[in-house]
């Protein structure tokens, strides 16, 4: 597995996660958002938390138009994998390879901390070291986390199942009280239709040694080391 992690202005997650993924096996190359292709033999791309171009505009909206970005959808496209995470899910949304928006938290407050997720499907790319409705730790870090679309999307996302992860407690119950931001049927993570891109707000880079808190975020690295781009 060969990824490359894009680096834009304001982006602070890029060491996590290119480590999460170099402990699971991938090589990593870096790319800054202004080149326009992508390394040779790239079979993932990755667009990492942070506050890219400052959040101005939107979150995501002004990333979404950087050089790099046309190389991605090209990518997305011929059916590699895509990896939006916090920032990154906000900048794929923008980009258009996933429905929907994210929006201010329900609370209106920037939240950090840990949190539990269920995992709806453990048949994709990104969760086949998970088992399906497996409880996992990891943690949120965002103020803009609130996943909202359209009756039709959300209906849509449901009955294709393309939801991948779902805010809980620690028991697995997808309750009110256990969504952090206020997401629509707590929604966490989607999928695109070919399952090649994955939208999430959770960190789980964050997770993967025991000194810093837990693991549970190594499955999803460890699922796309065992897989490669068509």
């Amino acid at each position: 597995m060969k990824a490359a992690v894009i680096t834009f202005p304001g982006s602070n997650r890029e060491g996590d996660v290119a480590k999460a993924l170099k402990q699971a096996g991938a090589t990593v190359e870096h790319v800054w958002h202004a080149d326009t292709a992508l390394p040779a033999g790239t079979d993932l791309v990755v667009l990492p938390g942070g506050f890219s171009y400052g959040d101005y505009l939107r979150t995501g909206a002004i990333a979404a138009r950087a050089n790099i970005m046309d190389a991605t959808r090209a990518h997305a496209e011929r059916g590699g994998y895509v990896l939006g995470i916090c920032n990154g899910f906000q900048i794929v949304c923008e980009a258009g390879l996933l429905p929907g928006v994210l929006r201010r938290n329900a609370n209106l407050k920037f939240i950090c901390r840990r949190q539990h997720l269920t995992v709806e499907r453990a048949d994709t790319p990104y969760t086949s070291s998970y088992a399906k409705g497996e409880v996992i730790d990891v943690c949120v870090a965002h103020g803009e986390g609130n996943y909202i679309a359209d009756e039709e999307t959300i209906a849509r996302l449901e009955g294709e199942g393309l939801v991948a992860f779902r805010y809980a407690d620690a028991a697995g119950k997808v309750t009110d009280a256990a969504n952090p931001n206020g997401s629509l049927n707590n929604i966490a993570g989607i999928y695109s239709p070919k399952l090649n891109v994955l939208g999430l707000m959770p960190h789980p880079e964050n997770l993967i040694d025991s000194l810093t808190g837990g693991t549970d975020g190594r499955g999803m690295f460890a699922s796309l080391v065992g897989k490669k781009a068509a």
